[in-house]
């Protein structure tokens, strides 16, 4: 935690000295010259640097933490009486054990198969134990920002009809004894699927007969990135065919800003924006955009000659833009003509849809020529925006 405070203290003094900078050296029309802009540059990419250090830190620190965490409620009352039941199905010791003896082709008695049909999916692979389902989520949620600001529910069918206000009723004043007037609320559906998401993963006979080969902690952090980077892009960019319906792309999502320039930022153009959301949603909504946009906006200052950029110097605390939090990812469109390069808004009306769990099914003869055995993982999972008016985008003019 310590080093994570001086890298964030460091990081706003390296942002304090490239201020400084940038305003001590622009001529009589605002520009730098060719070295000056050098000598920034280098000075923005430590900040940034030191930022992605910062993020990675705290990665590690919440893995730490999680990897220390019990995995079961310690044992503080009397072992379970007659009236108590013990944990059955995918929470079992038996399904967790069942399930990784089956992982490692190491059936060990006939129990193991009988156990596991609790599990079995319809394509010959098995549910996950529901401890290390917690796991995967947890692991999901640290690779994917959606999923730590998103809404996520757990269904158990293949599309759910979620209800939302389409128009909302009105109070109005009236004389003493008149009739009330009538101002209902109306209600539309939005549905949520189910899409297949999957991955296969590696890994060799000498690592799966080494004992001390940690594999539910291998295949956790393994499945996660490369489900977690999927699921990213798709709910910021999925165009609703196989795959969920992205936040940029949904028609639905209002166009709150169009700049006046193709392939630049004014910073009136982001107040415009904070002010186009709605204001019961601005309280929790959050700016998001690309590492390139934040790097445009750093150079913007607002009325009073401050930057509008703020480097956080609170562990865990992300950076803000007019007082509300900044989150960037690799999926958000960068500055270009006619791209919805930033997004403002409150991200729990984003709903994820997770359908039952994820499984698992071990390929032994695929890959048995070059040594190894293939572990095939997959999910099934929505995403949509149910509410658009809390949300609201900036959209680059076109060229």
């Amino acid at each position: 935690m310590n080093q994570i405070l001086e890298l964030r203290e460091k990081r706003a003094k390296a942002w304090d000295a490239a201020k400084a900078f940038l305003d001590s050296k622009r001529g009589a029309d605002g520009m730098l010259s060719a070295e000056d802009a050098a000598t920034y540059d280098r000075m923005e990419a430590d900040i940034v640097n030191l930022g992605k250090e910062v993020e990675r830190l705290e990665r590690l620190e919440d893995m730490n933490a999680s990897m220390k965490r019990p995995t079961a409620a310690p044992l503080t009352e009397k072992p379970m009486n007659s009236r108590e039941t013990a944990k059955t199905g995918r929470a079992s010791e038996e399904y967790n054990t069942a399930f990784w003896n089956a992982m490692r082709n190491k059936v060990v008695n006939a129990g193991d198969s009988s156990t596991l049909k609790i599990g079995e999916d319809d394509q010959g692979g098995y549910l996950v134990p529901d401890e290390f389902m917690r796991i995967l989520v947890e692991k999901l949620e640290e690779q994917n920002l959606f999923r730590r600001l998103a809404h996520v529910i757990r269904t158990s069918t293949g599309d759910r009809k979620i209800p939302v206000v389409a128009t909302k009723g009105t109070a109005s004043w009236i004389e003493e004894e008149a009739l009330y007037p009538e101002s209902g609320v109306t209600f539309d559906q939005v549905s949520i699927s189910a899409y297949k998401l999957a991955t296969m993963i590696k890994i060799s006979e000498e690592l799966l007969n080494d004992s001390v080969f940690d594999m539910p902690s291998y295949i956790a952090k393994e499945f996660a990135r490369r489900i977690g980077n999927a699921e990213e892009q798709a709910f910021f960019t999925g165009d609703g065919s196989g795959k969920p319906t992205g936040i940029i792309t949904d028609t639905n999502t209002p166009i709150g800003v169009t700049t006046a320039s193709a392939t630049a930022l004014t910073f009136d153009e982001v107040v415009d924006l904070f002010y186009a959301l709605p204001i019961p949603y601005r309280n929790n909504a959050v700016f998001m955009m690309h590492d390139s946009t934040v790097k445009a906006l750093r150079k913007l200052k607002n009325g009073q000659g401050e930057y509008i950029w703020q480097p956080s110097i609170t562990a865990g605390a992300p950076d803000t833009i007019l007082h509300r939090p900044v989150y960037t990812s690799q999926y958000m469109p960068e500055i270009a003509a006619g791209n919805k390069a930033m997004l403002f808004g409150d991200m729990s009306y984003y709903w994820v849809a997770d359908r039952e769990s994820r499984s698992f099914k071990r390929l032994n003869e695929l890959y048995a020529p070059t040594g190894q055995v293939g572990f095939l993982g997959s999910e099934r999972v929505d995403g949509k925006l149910i509410l658009p008016e809390a949300v609201r985008l900036l959209q680059m003019k076109a060229s």
